[in-house]
Order: structure tokens, then C-alpha cells, then sequence
């Protein structure tokens, strides 16, 4: 069997997915509203703050809507305002994934919240406090009936850290969740025991999309043998009567991980959740990208992917990205876009 999303990408639109002058946009997860229109959350924060620490300081969350899955997006609203510093996620939220069941909208996010000054443009973070601010971020999980809102917003974190001697004892971010059909959800998030240390993913399920959510392991999913393989910004889903997962290959020191590509997507399938068989043929997608007017790129980043489901089949990957000449090194915007599949997608494809 080959990898059936690698082997279902067309042509990726130039013109596709949400951009915004003045701002790197980050992220990018949608859905059919019930206006019929495609919504899009995404991260943002204003180019003038440049793309390094700041992002952790100064990132909100926005909707964006199109009238066709691969848009351009146009910018609609911010979904959240800055709050009260006691709250988790007062000053900074980031990284949203939105999923619909049973007539509700749930918006999966981190944030944080700190102490001292919000850094202004051009001031430069220490690295003591970018360290403590990484170290505050806390999954949230925000509510509505509508896509236009209004967005009931916790008022705790939807999954706190464990105790320290534990390997998630730090952080919970990064949340993707799967939403069954009888309301029982899977969700995977990322932590990692102390700074420094490799980053990685768990597992944790409650009955419902709002919790509670308990662990299913002590340990996390995905270990390796070698320490320099490393995997992080998962998107899961459930489809025909499995757990689907997309993973970045983010391997460290050459080591070549999963997929040999640094940055491409991985994807594996489970029957559990916790036991997870990657595909003989892995790679998903590269930052090697093919555009629908021909030509050919190679992304400085491809991240974050997330798929828009059509009659509970992937029709659309979504990942941030930008231009430039090594990972990280951006010239111009950071955007959200669009890869489309085949309409014959599937897991015998």
C-alpha cells in the first residue's frame, strides 16, 4: 500500500489559502460553516515583531472565510482578546484546530500568560524569559453554536502538566483531537520533561469533546531508538473505524529520521491510538511543493498540517509555510495554504 495522501496531492493553488499584510500567519485549520462557507483559524502577529520569541508574547488567534475550500481568505475577526493575566491563557493564544460535532463548534488551542512588561517591537527576549513563557503554555478548549460565535472561553486549561519526574511535567500544547461518533474524543498533545529535552507526544481521551480528559499511557506514543528522531505537530483523525495521523518528520543532527526529508509529513494509522504502524512508504508530503501554474518550489517550512474533511473524507491539506533558503530563515510573509486531493482519496487508493 502506498501513502494514500502523498499519492492524492494536486497542484497547490498560488493564489490559495490566507495571507495578511503586516502579519506572519501561522497555522490554519477549517471548516464548512452553516452559512455554507469555508472558515479558517489561524494564528497571527504583526511582522514588525519579526518572527523569532515574539510569537509567544504577542500571537492571537483569527477567523478567515472564503466561499470555496482552497480560497484566497479573507481576514473576518479576531476570536479572542487579551484578559485578566490569571487566566492560562490571557496574553497569547496560538496554534488552533476547530472541529464540529453534534451541533457544536469546538476550538482547540494553547495559551499563555506571564509576569512583567509585554515586549514591545524591537526590544530582544532573553532567553530565561522566552524559556519561562515556553514553559507556561496550557491546551484550551473554547465553545459555540455558531462559527460567528460567540466563543464560550475556559476559564482553566483543558489538560494541566503531570508532576515533575514525569515526561509530560512541563507543558500541554499543540492539541489535536478526534471527535468519534458517539462524542468520545482522542486527543493528542506534546510536552516534554525539562527544557532542553526532546519534545514529545501523548495521549488522552475523554467522553466527550469538553472532557474530561484522562491519560491512556504513562509514556508517550512514538519512541525511537534513536534519540535524534523526533516527530511533533500531529493532526488526527478518525475514518473508517481507525486513527489517521499526520506527523512533521523534525529529525535533529542528519540523522535522517522517518522519511530521509526533514520537515515532510508522516503517516501511520492506529487501531488504539497508542500503538501507531507508519505507512512502508511514509512520507506524506515535503516542502517540495508543485504550484498550479507549474512551477516548483522548495519551502523553507512546511508545518502544522491540517485537513478539511468533505462526507468524513480528507478533501484539502492545510499547512503553514514560508519562502526562504534554509528552514526558519523567512523572506516576506508566512501564510497558510492549500494542497487539494484527489476526489478518489482513500485508504486503498
Amino acid at each position: 500500500m502506498g501513502n494514500r495522501i502523498y499519492e492524492n496531492l494536486l497542484p497547490a493553488p498560488k493564489n490559495g489559502g490566507f495571507k495578511m499584510d503586516g502579519y506572519y500567519i501561522w497555522c490554519g485549520s477549517v471548516v464548512q460553516g452553516e452559512d455554507g462557507k469555508y472558515h479558517m483559524f489561524a494564528s497571527r502577529w504583526p511582522k514588525e515583531y519579526g518572527f523569532a520569541a515574539q510569537w509567544l508574547f504577542n500571537c492571537e488567534i483569527v477567523r478567515a472565510v472564503s466561499d470555496t475550500p482552497v480560497g484566497p481568505y479573507t481576514f473576518a475577526e479576531v476570536i479572542f482578546e487579551r484578559r485578566e493575566r490569571s487566566y492560562f491563557d490571557a496574553l497569547n493564544q496560538h496554534n488552533p484546530s476547530v472541529k464540529y460535532w453534534n451541533g457544536t463548534y469546538y476550538l482547540y488551542y494553547f495559551g499563555t500568560t506571564y509576569g512583567g512588561p509585554i515586549p514591545a517591537v524591537g526590544e530582544k527576549i532573553s532567553q530565561e524569559r522566552d524559556v519561562e513563557v515556553w514553559n507556561r503554555k496550557r491546551i484550551g478548549l473554547a465553545t459555540s453554536k455558531s462559527i460567528f460565535g460567540p466563543w464560550e472561553r475556559p476559564d482553566h486549561p483543558l489538560l494541566e502538566p503531570r508532576a515533575p519526574g514525569h515526561w509530560d511535567c512541563t507543558i500541554t500544547t499543540n492539541p489535536s483531537a478526534a471527535i468519534l461518533p458517539d462524542g468520545t474524543t482522542y486527543m493528542i498533545y506534546k510536552s516534554r520533561e525539562y527544557a532542553g529535552s526532546t519534545l514529545q507526544l501523548g495521549v488522552a481521551r475523554a467522553p466527550r469533546p469538553e472532557g474530561p480528559y484522562t491519560r491512556l499511557q504513562e509514556e508517550p506514543i512514538f519512541q525511537f531508538e534513536n534519540p535524534d528522531f523526533h516527530v511533533e505537530d500531529p493532526f488526527l483523525w478518525w475514518e473508517d473505524g481507525k486513527f489517521h495521523i499526520l506527523i512533521k518528520d523534525d529529525f535533529k543532527n542528519d540523522s535522517g529520521g522517518v522519511t530521509g526529508d526533514w520537515g515532510a509529513g508522516i503517516y501511520a494509522t492506529s487501531t488504539d491510538c497508542l500503538h501507531w504502524d507508519i505507512s512502508n512508504d511514509p512520507k506524506a508530503y515535503t516542502r517540495d511543493v508543485l504550484w498550479d501554474d507549474g512551477t516548483r518550489t522548495v519551502q523553507a517550512n512546511i508545518e502544522r498540517p491540517n485537513l478539511l474533511f468533505h462526507d468524513g473524507k480528507p478533501t484539502h491539506l492545510f499547512l503553514a509555510t514560508g519562502n526562504g533558503t534554509q528552514p526558519w530563515d523567512f523572506v516576506g510573509n508566512t501564510w497558510s495554504m492549500v494542497i487539494p486531493l484527489k476526489k478518489t482519496v482513500s485508504e486503498h487508493s
